[in-house]
Order: C-alpha cells, then structure tokens, then sequence
C-alpha cells in the first residue's frame, strides 16, 4: 500500500505588545507596537505514529524550531489542523517569510474546524467542546493568558505546562480526525493509489456494495467502507448487459 504522509499540526504563538491608551475598543498605530506577536512553540505527529515531535524558542531557539517545522511541513501530503487555514498555516507561512525561506512543497490542508461547522450542528465549535461531546478528550486546563505572560517571561514551570498544552491539542486534533473522517470531503484518496478497490478516507479493502450513485446521466456502483464508515464509488461508469455504459435519465431516479 502506498504511504500518504498526513501532518497534525498545532502552532501557540504570543500576543502583540503595544502601549494603549485605554481598555475598551481601542484601535493601534503601528507606532504604538512595541513588539510584535510571533509563533513560541509548536507540536506535530503523523497520523498513526505515536511520537509528537515539539519545538518552542525557550527550548530550542527560534531559528531551529521555525527550520524544523519547515522539514516536517516539505514532507507532508497533507496537514490537519484545527482553524488552521486562518491561524497555524499563516502563522508558520510568516516565519518562514521572516526567515527567507522558500515555501515548503505543497501539500493538501484539512481544517478539522471548517469540516465541523460545514457538517454537524454543534452548540459551540471549539475543539475542547467538540471532543468532550464525542467522548474523545478535553483541552489540557490552566490558568489562561497567565500562562503565555510566564512564559514570556521564561518561567521553566509554564514553559512544562505549554509544552503539555500543546502536545495535547495535537492528539485531540488527531481523535477528532480518526472520528469524523467518514464525513470530511476531499481528504486525500488511498483509492488513488491502488490497483484494487479500498477506501479512499482509510484504505480498508473491507467495502461493501450499496447500491448507487447517480450522476446527471451516469449510474456507479457505491460503496460504504466497514472500517470507518466512509462512502466511495465506482470510477467507471455501471454498464448494462450488453457491456455498454450506463445512459441515466436522472428524473428516472429522482422523487
């Protein structure tokens, strides 16, 4: 079976410093910021491994950490995230810009965020929400903003508990992935890759027909995989007895 090397990624990064004139509704020059925000650490893990890989700037330097994540993002399929197409790949593509780096190769996003609003109907959409309603997990809990303003000021024991923190939104991202995966479109396909038929979201050979899928005017064969529960169908079109594709009038099938 072919590999496809899939990233979970999660990046915390800290805010803005910048001198304000009050508390409420305030809008910053560009020559109130003292400093600006950056990326501090990040965790990642390739799907069905079980080692998380970590890099922050208390630990391993900025030049290292962003030069780490570029390797592991050049090698990469695709990468999961959560809320990722507007927060980690961003973020991890400024550094690299910062840096004078080239992009990495390109690869396929899958924003976990993005697959829940556009499927299911959740009171809240936040990942520790999500994974305690599906009985997968919960967010690592500290003190709040408390955490990152010790970290800034590079207090060993805060640095531990981002490093926790971080590590475990990577595997919660992860479990949502392995729970959901039937109901993401466009993840990329195992099916592609095979010579036999196998599920396009796990790449089980366990499938079994279930009727099928009806195109303005083409029928296929589908299937369900009984593996993860994910729904494919046939690339060629179903032909009739005589060996010749299938012709559909699709008001034939449609109620």
């Amino acid at each position: 079976m072919v590999v496809i090397k899939i990233l979970v990624l999660d990046i915390e990064t800290r805010p803005n410093l910048a001198y304000v004139w009050g508390l409420w509704d305030q809008n910053i020059g560009l020559n109130q910021i003292e400093e600006a925000g950056e990326m501090i650490c990040w965790a990642a893990k390739w799907v069905g491994k079980t080692k998380v890989t970590y890099r922050s700037v208390y630990s391993d330097g900025k030049e290292d950490m962003v030069q780490d994540l570029w390797g592991m993002l050049n090698d990469a399929d695709a990468v999961i995230t959560y809320n990722g197409r507007r927060f980690d790949i961003p973020w991890a593509n400024c550094e690299f810009m910062l840096a004078g780096m080239d992009p990495p190769a390109p690869y396929r996003q899958i924003d976990l965020y993005k697959a829940v609003r556009k499927q299911f109907k959740f009171p809240s959409y936040k990942l520790d929400y999500v994974c305690r309603a599906l009985g997968i997990g919960a967010k690592v809990q500290h003190e709040g903003f408390e955490l990152w303003k010790r970290c800034m000021a590079n207090e060993a024991s805060a640095w531990k508990t981002m490093r926790l923190y971080n590590v475990n939104d990577t595997v919660l991202t992860e479990l949502l992935y392995e729970r959901i995966k039937p109901w993401i479109p466009g993840i990329p396909s195992f099916a592609a890759h095979e010579q036999e038929r196998v599920c396009p979201a796990c790449g089980s050979k366990d499938l079994q027909s279930r009727g099928y899928a009806y195109t303005q005017q083409s029928k296929y064969r589908r299937y369900q995989c009984q593996e993860c529960g994910k729904w494919s169908r046939d690339t060629k079109v179903e032909k009739d007895k005589d060996g010749k594709p299938q012709v559909i009038d699709i008001r034939e099938v449609a109620d």
